[in-house]
C-alpha cells in the first residue's frame, strides 16, 4: 500500500480521522481534500485548481488521499493501489457530523480549508440523510469496479471492523522484517 484513496458513504463516517491514523502508522502523508476544495470563508476552488492540486498529489510515489468528491475520482483511481471505504449506518454519520459542529464551533478544523470555521447547515444535514442510500448504491458498483480492474479494496463496516483494521496494521507495521535464507 503506497497510494490509497479513502473515501466513505457519508459525511460523519470518520474519513478524516481515519486517513490520519492510517497515515501515522504507514508513515505515509495525508490529504484531506476539503483543505484543497474549500478557501476562506467557505467559497469554493475553481474545479480547475480543485482537480489539479490532485492531480500533483496523485504523481506522487506515495500518498493517502482523504475524501469523496466523486467527480474528481478519477484523478486518484489511475494511480491508487488501495481504496479503503467506510461505511457505517446513516444515523451515527449524521450523529458525528452534528457532534463534530459542536465540538469545533467556531473553529477551523485541521482537515478542512484554513478560514473556514466550523459551521452546520440545513441543507448539509438534510444531504446526509436524503442521498445516503443512493450513495452507498452507487459507491458499491464503483468499488467492483475498482477491485475488477486489480485494486486493493477494503471495505470497513462497523466500528469495531475499523478499529481492528488500523490496530492489526499497528501490529503488522512493528514487526522486524523477516531475513530470507
Amino acid at each position: 500500500m503506497k497510494r490509497l484513496m479513502v473515501i466513505g458513504v457519508s459525511a460523519g463516517v470518520g474519513k478524516s480521522t481515519f486517513a490520519s491514523e492510517l497515515g501515522e502508522i504507514l508513515q505515509i502523508d495525508v490529504y484531506h481534500l476539503d483543505a484543497f476544495y474549500w478557501k476562506p470563508n467557505w467559497i469554493e476552488a475553481p474545479f480547475e485548481e480543485f482537480e489539479e492540486a490532485q492531480r500533483r498529489i496523485s504523481e506522487r510515489h506515495t500518498w493517502i488521499i482523504e475524501g469523496n468528491y466523486s467527480k474528481t475520482f478519477g484523478v486518484r483511481e489511475d494511480r491508487a493501489d488501495t481504496i479503503i471505504y467506510l461505511e457505517l449506518p446513516r444515523y451515527i454519520c449524521l450523529y458525528r457530523a452534528l457532534k463534530r459542529w459542536v465540538t469545533n464551533l467556531g473553529k477551523t478544523r485541521p482537515d478542512i480549508g484554513a478560514g473556514c470555521k466550523e459551521k452546520m447547515e440545513w441543507k448539509f444535514v438534510r444531504y446526509i440523510v436524503t442521498t445516503y442510500k443512493d450513495r452507498k448504491r452507487k459507491m458499491y458498483i464503483r468499488l467492483e469496479h475498482w477491485q475488477a480492474s486489480g485494486k486493493e479494496v477494503i471495505v470497513l463496516k462497523s466500528k469495531q471492523e475499523i478499529r481492528s483494521y488500523l490496530q492489526d496494521l499497528k501490529i503488522e507495521q512493528n514487526q522486524p522484517n523477516k531475513q530470507l535464507s
